[in-house]
């Protein structure tokens, strides 16, 4: 028989006749694991390999509560680790070509600025009253492709090229780019809505990028909601507080920098992301 382990590390020699088995275990290390559910709750506990396996002895007096505990360890550890993440991306770099695309887009659309000056803003930039007093419902997409100067538009063609292709290479292609344009355009939506119907206006693809990584981190948080009980709120805590990082520090700054467009966008991306990692039987289950 294995030499006892205690909460306070300190050895005693005892009879397996004189102790009770709580368990029986195919290895020693899933034993010993078990072991340690005993030496959180201050007793003691012996390992006595049989023929049926490793037998978790400990105290008669604490059978019944250690029992207890035991079952309650297996129940939450019955999906730990969370399982792995199966994607519906692609095989090759679809994600990629589809950025590319996007920024050739955006691109052509300063080009058209330069070309027209004024006119394309006046056109598409997101403009409150111009959406909820006159109807213009295409200005929180068109807004997107619209920006102020050459560095605007290059800071957000390379973030956006990283957050694009993330975005569809993990979600989908499909499915990757409607949540992406949807969650931009709830974002642009969102944050007219909250200066109407003061002056404001606004341009650049800076709320779809963070949109984008709002749905990664709201992904990333419901899969880890997954976990055990015991383990959810740290495992969720995770991509929450990188997503927020990231947030903090690419998304704020002096002006012109429009805050409260990238907060919206991130916000709508989070929460589209969560919703659409659901799986169907939770959805069922939700309604």
């Amino acid at each position: 028989m294995t030499e006892p382990a205690q909460a306070d590390g300190a050895p005693e020699a005892r009879e397996e006749d004189s102790l009770a088995e709580a368990g029986v275990y195919p290895t020693a290390a899933a034993g010993a694991e078990h072991g340690l559910v005993v030496l959180a709750m201050g007793g003691a506990y012996w390992l006595a390999p049989s023929e049926r396996g490793f037998r978790l002895l400990v105290e008669p007096d604490a059978l019944a509560v250690v029992r207890e505990q035991l079952a309650r360890f297996d129940l939450e550890s019955r999906r730990w680790p969370p399982p792995p993440v199966r994607d519906d991306a692609p095989a090759h770099p679809f994600g990629i070509f589809a950025s590319l695309w996007w920024a050739l887009l955006t691109i052509a659309a300063f080009a058209a600025q330069g070309q027209w000056p004024g006119v394309m803003e006046r056109w598409g930039a997101l403009e409150p009253r111009a959406i909820f007093d006159r109807g213009e419902a295409w200005r929180p997409m068109t807004a997107l492709l619209l920006h102020g100067d050459a560095g605007h538009l290059t800071a957000n063609l390379i973030s956006g090229l990283f957050v694009f292709s993330t975005v569809l290479s993990t979600i989908g292609r499909s499915r990757g780019a409607l949540l992406a344009v949807l969650a931009a355009g709830v974002g642009n939506l969102a944050i007219a809505a909250l200066h109407y119907p003061g002056p404001y206006q606004s341009l650049g693809a800076s709320t779809a990028v963070f949109a984008g990584l709002g749905l990664l981190t709201g992904r990333a948080a419901r899969r880890m909601a997954q976990a055990p009980a015991a383990r959810r709120w740290p495992a969720v805590f995770v991509p929450l507080a990188a997503g927020a990082t990231l947030l903090g520090l690419f998304g704020a700054g002096a002006l012109p920098t429009d805050v409260g467009a990238h907060l919206t966008g991130f916000a709508a991306g989070l929460g589209l992301g969560y919703v659409a990692a659901l799986r169907r039987r939770e959805l069922r289950a939700a309604e």
